[in-house]
């Protein structure tokens, strides 16, 4: 599903004392089966720009249109239950979220609400559960049996079990150690190709945005501030700068390299292995002059 905003303004306690415009003027296209990291510091209007792509923040001014669904302060979809079928949220620790004596129960909760039949319940939540890489054998006991990385793919699962053509993703590695991070963002590249998704996800690492997204949105004080692919975005280190955010690792070791040893090795968000065989061809290339 597209996604797009169009002069989109939301103003939170409007017309009080505590009047505060958390996003100005943003208009942006995000297209279908894209996988777009929306990068911005606490208080830049990230949480406030997803929270728009369910209904449960409606422009103050300007359009949200999600697929086929147009929200505006003056119109709003007729079956708002079925937009939010669309658009599945995983929060920051979705483990929070659970609640049912077992898991079976947890994970079809979310299709039980949207008025799926039980057959088809079932066959989702052994679907999720595999997606997750969890076996079907968990799915009598507790939820809060299970360890912390546990819990979370069994939220998350919860959230696949909608069969949602939106994945919106709100720091999904929130409290994971290294490895889990990265097990947990590879696992979601994964679902986000075999399910042909468009994906949203919402982060402070660079580092994700670079790996994962084919598209960038840098937000600042509820206004875009850059958006291009990561190519294009994260060379930019001097914009970047000023709004607090540092360039990728690999970035910052190009530039380096490039200055250490008088080379111009460009970025293209090439892999390690890449970008060692352009560093072998600089340097062998220096020698032979």
């Amino acid at each position: 599903m597209d996604i797009t905003f169009e002069n989109v303004s939301y103003t939170y306690q409007r017309n009080t004392p505590f009047e505060h415009k958390a996003l100005e003027d943003l208009s942006f296209h995000i297209k279908s089966g894209s996988f777009v990291a929306i990068v911005g510091h606490t208080g830049s209007g990230k949480s406030t720009l997803i929270s728009h792509l369910n209904g449960l923040s409606i422009p103050t001014d300007g359009k949200v249109k999600v697929g086929k669904y147009l929200l505006t302060k003056d119109h709003k979809p007729g079956d708002m239950k079925e937009l939010r079928s669309k658009v599945g949220v995983v929060f920051q620790y979705p483990e929070h979220q659970l609640f049912e004596e077992t898991i079976e129960k947890d994970i079809g909760f979310g299709p039980e609400n949207f008025g799926v039949s039980e057959s088809e319940i079932k066959e989702r939540t052994h679907e999720a559960l595999s997606a997750v890489g969890l076996s079907e054998n968990l799915l009598d006991r507790s939820p809060f049996d299970l360890s912390g990385g546990q819990m979370r793919r069994v939220a998350i699962a919860g959230v696949l079990a909608i069969k949602p053509d939106i994945l919106v993703l709100d720091e999904p590695t929130a409290g994971l150690d290294p490895r889990g991070q990265k097990e947990i963002m590879d696992m979601f590249y994964r679902l986000h190709q075999e399910q042909s998704l468009t994906t949203v996800l919402v982060t402070h690492s660079m580092e994700d945005a670079l790996k994962y997204a084919d598209h960038v949105i840098i937000l600042n004080k509820g206004k875009k501030y850059l958006e291009g692919t990561p190519e294009d975005v994260f060379v930019q280190k001097d914009a970047l700068k000023q709004v607090q955010l540092d360039v990728p690792e690999i970035v910052q070791f190009i530039t380096s390299f490039n200055h250490k040893f008088n080379t111009s090795i460009p970025f293209s968000n090439q892999s390690t292995e890449q970008l060692a065989k352009q560093i072998k061809q600089a340097l062998i290339g220096d020698e032979l002059e």
